[in-house]
């Protein structure tokens, strides 16, 4: 076995036997569905138990007209608004909601008085409240009847069928794309910080317990670093592929207790055509049919393909950021002197974690995702996230091909900043250090 062989076996058999290891790999899968399933039972509990909130109302005009809900019970007062915002604050009431004789071309003046910053749910409900009647308003005073404006009224579902270029449909759903964006580009951008963390971590723990002198003694610094880099990655992919292999197993066994068949679903959606008069049983086949959608959806999903470019770029983004955190591991003598090195590094991954979620997912063909999906140090984010919505073939090739060049480049600098570091003590390293190590030939 060569040299870096024994390096990363290693590395390997250090992490994968830690007790740390094993519970991390079997409890991760099932500790985010616990997690999630409990996040919404407490809230439907929550929805369930939740006691209705007071809300005044001072209708100068006398033209709205609010339907007490599960959440919100309105109460309109016949007093001046001074006077109503004294009512307001000696009661319990939520909040006070003042509407002055308006003009229907502008409506101005409207105005919530809370006790406390309302939320941006609240605060969104109220508006679109406001909002629905003053336009009702709108269409009555152009001579539409209320039989008329109730048939205006229309609720859709809308399907999303993805056409390829040979005319292939398959059913789609944002949602899932979404969901599928989210979770691949976290996955990439937490496996990368942590197992460089990792990487960084071991190196200056060998360093300062000086077992690196013993051990660059029989192998080259180079072969050291490329040997730990792999033998890390390595941990991570097998991690990766038992929670694949056990979310696949939870899954199968769920689909298998509640006998879901994706036809039985479709043919419950294709039954809502021959249905007229039953508007209960209506109700209840189009609840069954949005599941339905959206279960057939996540049941074709291509997913060798996603955990194939997830693959990749977890492997090459690692390496790219991998070797970094080694070389600065190698270059300081504690974790203490590495945090001035490890923000550099991290940032360009922050940015691009956040560039995923400000215009990735909003916009997944405009000119800035397509820029975090390109360039090496924010790609390996932004394009597991692109990936999920679809994108070109050349777009997905020049991104792999470019993180190649780029993983390349930064394991060749690492190199050269690891073989001189990783053999001083006591040195205070700055950037200009790290340069000159670079530039240093011998």
């Amino acid at each position: 076995m060569s040299k870096i062989g024994l390096v990363i076996k290693r590395e390997f058999d250090s992490r994968v036997k830690k007790k740390s290891f094993l519970l991390a790999t079997i409890l991760v899968p099932l500790l985010f569905p616990a997690i999630i399933g409990g996040m919404i039972y407490f809230a439907i509990q929550e929805s369930k138990n939740a006691e209705q909130e007071k809300v005044y109302v001072i209708d100068e005009a006398g033209e709205f007209n609010f339907e007490n809900d599960n959440k919100y019970a309105f109460e309109e007062l016949n007093l001046g608004l001074e006077e109503a915002k004294v009512a307001f604050t000696e009661s319990e009431a939520y909040a006070l909601l003042y509407l002055p004789a308006i003009d229907l071309a502008n409506p101005a003046g409207i105005v919530m008085y809370a006790k406390k910053n309302p939320s941006l749910q609240a605060s969104s409900y109220f508006e679109n409240q406001i909002e629905s009647q003053i336009r009702d308003r709108k269409l009555k005073s152009s001579g539409i009847s209320e039989e008329e404006l109730d048939k205006l009224k229309t609720n859709i579902s809308l399907s999303t069928i993805n056409v390829s270029d040979t005319g292939e449909e398959k059913a789609s759903s944002a949602g899932v794309a979404y969901g599928i964006a989210y979770a691949f580009s976290f996955l990439v951008y937490m496996f990368v910080l942590i197992y460089g963390t990792q990487i960084m971590q071991g190196v200056i723990e060998e360093k300062s317990s000086k077992i690196v002198e013993i051990i660059v003694s029989s192998v080259k610094p180079f072969q050291l670093m490329i040997g730990k880099v792999i033998g890390v990655a390595s941990v991570g992919l097998l991690q990766f592929a038992i929670w694949v292999v056990l979310i696949f197993a939870l899954s199968a066994g769920v689909f298998a207790i509640f006998d879901f068949n994706p036809a039985d679903m479709q043919t419950a959606q294709e039954s809502m055509s021959g249905m007229n008069g039953n508007s209960s049983a209506q109700a209840a086949i189009m609840e069954n049919s949005k599941v339905g959608e959206i279960l057939n959806v996540v049941y074709d999903i291509p997913y060798a393909y996603y955990i194939s470019v997830f693959a990749f770029f977890f492997i090459s983004g690692y390496l790219l950021y991998g070797a970094l955190f080694a070389a600065v591991g190698s270059a300081v003598d504690n974790i203490t002197d590495a945090q001035q090195f490890t923000m550099p590094i991290t940032m360009p991954m922050i940015i691009g974690f956040l560039g995923t979620f400000m215009f990735v997912m909003p916009e997944p063909d405009g000119n800035v995702s397509f820029w975090l999906s390109i360039i090496p140090f924010t790609a390996p984010v932004a394009m597991m996230a692109r990936v999920a919505f679809g994108v070109p073939a050349w777009e997905l090739a020049l991104s792999m091909g470019l993180m190649v060049v780029g993983f390349l480049f930064t394991i060749w600098m690492a190199g050269r900043i690891y073989r001189i570091g990783i053999l001083m003590h006591g040195t205070k390293v700055n950037y200009k250090t790290l340069l000159k190590w670079v530039k240093t030939n011998s």
